[in-house]
């Protein structure tokens, strides 16, 4: 068995913010802070290839007609890579902050996306006349207890079925979220949510059909799961790019007060 991928301190910790412990509980973040890379960075990158040679129809997925929208978002993410230090171009490929190198396909903009950056990416466009975002396009291959095979091209309704807390209230302000979204080229602005829970296993690709139970970790001996999600609206399509940062922690790493906190908010005694 391959040893997990784990955090070594807590970087994030959402349920100790007014802003980001409540649903939705957005914030703005800068353009330069959208992608960000961590501690974990080589072992994670080095999952994603793994996962994207072979288990491809795993963590990628597009619906015809996203094809726009994925290679604009590949634009976007070179955009961004190419204003950092720690990416560089070489030739056809960019150098990533491990050393690795990878070639830029534009014929498969998704695996590229997976190979390039730590983040997950997922592509929600909203058909005209219709009430919702439908996720149309992915690169998934940190799953968090849900398959994409089951949530591509399911509206945002469906997709966070069988979720307690995503009541018809909540799914309302997420769709103003939506609605809202400017892109940034035009003065918009991204937006950064997090979440944490406890998961029994640290394993980063963790699928679950919506039929089945989900379990949860148990004390100290659990893990804690912190997704930095982000929100941007593409200016060429309108598509809007959720991206996904996951962290993962044994909890006996958490200091006595980030437990004590945790647990208040989890509504644990």
């Amino acid at each position: 068995m391959a040893e997990p991928i784990l955090h070594p301190r807590l970087s994030h910790a959402p349920w100790q913010s007014p802003q980001t412990a409540r649903l939705p509980g957005t914030t703005p973040v800068a353009s330069d802070e959208w992608l960000t890379v961590d501690d974990a960075h080589a072992a994670q990158m080095a999952e994603r290839e793994r996962l994207i040679a072979e288990r491809p129809s795993d963590v990628v997925a597009g619906v015809p007609g996203s094809e726009e929208a994925q290679a604009e978002v590949l634009d976007t993410v070179l955009d961004a890579l190419a204003a950092r230090t720690d990416y560089a171009a070489e030739g056809a490929a960019l150098r990533r902050p491990d050393g690795r190198h990878v070639v830029i396909d534009r014929a498969a903009p998704l695996a590229t996306l997976g190979r390039l950056v730590q983040e997950d990416l997922c592509l929600l466009d909203k058909p005209e006349g219709a009430d919702e975002h439908v996720l149309t396009a992915a690169v998934l291959c940190f799953p968090a207890m849900w398959m994409l095979a089951e949530k591509i091209g399911r509206p945002l309704v469906a997709i966070h079925r069988p979720v307690p807390d995503y009541d018809a209230g909540l799914a309302a302000r997420v769709q103003r979220l939506f609605d809202g979204l400017r892109p940034v080229e035009v003065g918009g602005r991204i937006l950064m949510r997090m979440n944490a829970l406890d998961h029994p296993s640290p394993t980063l690709f963790q699928t679950r059909r919506e039929v089945e139970p989900r379990q949860q970790g148990h004390g100290a001996g659990g893990f804690l799961r912190i997704e930095r999600q982000c929100l941007r609206k593409l200016p060429r399509t309108g598509a809007v790019v959720f991206s996904i940062h996951t962290t993962v922690l044994d909890r006996s790493a958490l200091s006595p007060e980030e437990t004590a906190a945790f647990a208040a908010h989890s509504g644990r005694t």
